[in-house]
């Protein structure tokens, strides 16, 4: 996109994890839902330690890792100027301290590829534009579909990574054969948690961690089940216990 901030008037501010974020972000366009507080409350950091996160957007994931984990070295990297300003204030508004680069991650800039990271997040873009219609408004379209490949996220993350370093990302069910393929001869200690609607339903997303010279044997876990129930009965949430804790209360998404 080219313009460098949206209007005012264009903005929503949205309240995350029971109101301890408040976030801004555009009323038309890509827009954060449950996936990236998912994706924040799965990464294992602990104070004082370095997180990156690729294609950070308007902050959400890695705000609502801030939140959770104190004294983290925060940086996001975003490709599109509005988005990137969007996430600077939206630190700036929450008391946070993050460093957001406006790049592509496919040419990082060379400052940031001497640096490595204890943890790299990333809820890449879930829809392949060969594969699927593009959305009418061009940031929604950047935000779901997929320019830059699958695997080259995962180079990055991986090339990002100190020894030892972890990453964590959030992808729909169906692309995990091609997230397992990129992640060969990267990364290991891979362990797939998959995420279902609810009881009965086959899992639509996926949490995928693996270590920088793990060695662990690949782990599939027990689907976690998002809501209560085989179906939807009354005209309000109904999310699980532990997503709930995690959406309104903060707490951790453990599981690996």
């Amino acid at each position: 996109m080219t313009d460098e901030r949206f209007a005012p008037e264009d903005l929503s501010h949205d309240r995350f994890l029971g109101g301890r974020l408040t976030l801004a972000q555009p009323r038309r366009g890509y827009r954060a839902g449950i996936d990236p507080v998912l994706l924040a409350a799965s990464v294992p950091a602990r104070p004082d330690e370095r997180v990156l996160e690729l294609g950070s957007g308007v902050g959400t994931a890695l705000f609502c890792l801030a939140a959770r984990v104190s004294g983290l070295s925060l940086t996001g990297v975003e490709r599109a100027p509005a988005y990137a300003a969007l996430a600077r204030d939206n630190a700036a508004a929450n008391g946070i301290a993050a460093r957001i680069v406006t790049a592509d991650l496919a040419a990082l800039p060379a400052e940031l590829r001497q640096e490595s990271f204890d943890h790299v997040l990333a809820n890449p873009p879930y829809f392949d534009p060969a594969a699927s219609s593009a959305a009418s408004d061009p940031g929604r379209e950047a935000g779901r579909s997929e320019e830059t490949p699958l695997a080259l996220w995962i180079e990055v993350a991986a090339r990002r990574l100190r020894p030892g370093g972890r990453l964590t990302l959030i992808h729909r069910a169906e692309r995990l054969p091609q997230i397992l393929a990129a992640l060969s001869d990267r990364l290991g200690a891979i362990c797939v948690q998959p995420l279902a609607p609810r009881e009965g339903r086959e899992a639509r997303l996926v949490l995928v961690r693996a270590a920088k010279g793990g060695r662990a044997p690949f782990r599939l876990l027990d689907p976690i089940r998002l809501h209560k129930g085989r179906a939807h009965l009354r005209d309000e949430d109904d999310y699980a216990p532990e997503i709930a804790r995690v959406l309104r209360d903060g707490e951790a998404l453990s599981f690996g």
